[in-house]
């Protein structure tokens, strides 16, 4: 059998890949699995990964202190936290094909917050979704979908202010048609689409295995940008994500979106959070471009590049329409910003469109972030969820 070839090729491309490119000046928070004692908030520094453990016990709990930035950056200068583990030698055993379990690794760099999605907020990613749905799962009928909703709307909805005036004139039109959408109505109309991408704590981190549903022949990655929120509703930094999708159970019904997002390995976020501060802030993502690159075992390989200057909804808008009056969430919440690019080259055959293969190698990057790498498993093979909220308290419990 030919080895499954490393995800991070050499040291350099570890270090160089994974951490923002401007690492040195930005405040990093992560997850360490760290045998023997469990889950650890970490920051590296200096090719170490720091302890944050006598900040907070969690991530979340971190993310409560009036200012998480300031405090981990007058941690890290006073010396008060002790280094765990060699970040260089971590991101190698993060591969999970190639890991030594007695070693650390990254994990996912949220605990308690829910994990929540908001969905066709980029046009392109608007029309795939109408795609899907008119489709009902079939991807041979895509291509000319596709062809026939760009001559039908005729409109640069990316122009378009969603819940505007001429949103609702847009509507009367393709009602008129036959042509409105339940998807449509999510991205142009007043309400944005939030809904529960997965349960707490069972987001991936960088290195490990994605999967997708073995009965599943029409899935894709979605790169997004994850933003970090707290219970009082104060964005304070964003990470990479992953929100694994299958094209075509969601598109048979979308009462099976949570069949569709939900399984094991289907959210992968990392490889860190990067905390707003003097660096980096909500003006400087919102000008970010994320790059796809996917190579699979049987030499194809596809890279794309979106902007989120091409988002319909401006994120803090997102974030409102998360949290509010109607909804709190007070361990805080990862909110994914919706998908700006999705590969759609044929794969199989001419009119199949893209869909994985397991083996896949997918990288997720922006320079301000640094890139989230992953290897497409069928979920089933994809190693077992088991630390959850009571084996989180467990430990808490234990360490105190």
């Amino acid at each position: 059998m030919t080895p499954t070839p490393a995800l991070f090729p050499d040291l350099l491309d570890r270090l160089r890949q994974a951490l923002p490119q401007d690492h040195e000046r930005a405040t990093l928070l992560g997850r360490l699995w760290l045998p023997g004692s469990g889950a650890l908030p970490v920051t590296p520094h200096q090719g170490r990964l720091l302890d944050l453990t006598p900040l907070a016990p969690t991530c979340s709990e971190l993310l409560e202190r009036p200012q998480p930035a300031q405090a981990i950056a007058q941690a890290v200068a006073a010396g008060a936290l002790r280094a765990v583990a060699d970040l260089a030698t971590v991101l190698a055993n993060s591969d999970e094909d190639r890991r030594q379990p007695g070693q650390p690794w990254l994990l996912a760099p949220c605990d308690l917050q829910a994990i929540k999605a908001s969905g066709v907020t980029f046009v392109a990613s608007l029309l795939e979704r109408v795609i899907e749905e008119q489709a009902r799962g079939e991807p041979a009928r895509a291509a000319a979908l596709r062809s026939e909703l760009h001559g039908i709307l005729g409109t640069d909805l990316g122009a378009i202010v969603p819940g505007s005036p001429e949103a609702a004139e847009v509507k009367r039109v393709l009602l008129a048609r036959g042509a409105w959408s339940q998807y449509l109505e999510v991205g142009i109309g007043p309400d944005a689409e939030i809904f529960t991408k997965v349960p707490v704590l069972s987001a991936v981190g960088c290195g490990a295995h994605v999967g997708i549903h073995p009965r599943s022949e029409w899935n894709n990655p979605e790169p997004e940008i994850v933003l970090t929120v707290n219970s009082q509703g104060r964005t304070l930094g964003a990470a990479l994500g992953n929100d694994v999708n299958l094209r075509d159970f969601e598109g048979r019904s979308a009462l099976l979106l949570g069949k569709a997002k939900d399984n094991n390995g289907s959210c992968a976020i990392g490889p860190f959070i990067r905390l707003f501060d003097a660096h980096f802030g909500i003006d400087d993502l919102r000008a970010c471009s994320l790059r796809l690159e996917v190579d699979g075992p049987d030499g194809f390989a596809w890279q794309g590049e979106g902007s989120m200057r091409g988002i319909s909804r401006d994120p803090l808008d997102l974030v409102a329409q998360t949290i509010n009056a109607n909804h709190q969430y007070p361990d805080g919440f990862m909110l994914f910003l919706g998908t700006m690019l999705a590969p759609t080259q044929d794969r199989r055959g001419a009119g199949q469109g893209f869909t994985h293969e397991v083996g896949d190698r997918v990288c997720v990057s922006t320079p301000a972030l640094g890139t989230l790498v992953n290897r497409v498993r069928h979920s089933c093979d994809v190693a077992p969820w088991t630390f959850g909220i009571a084996a989180l308290m467990r430990q808490l419990r234990h360490a105190a």
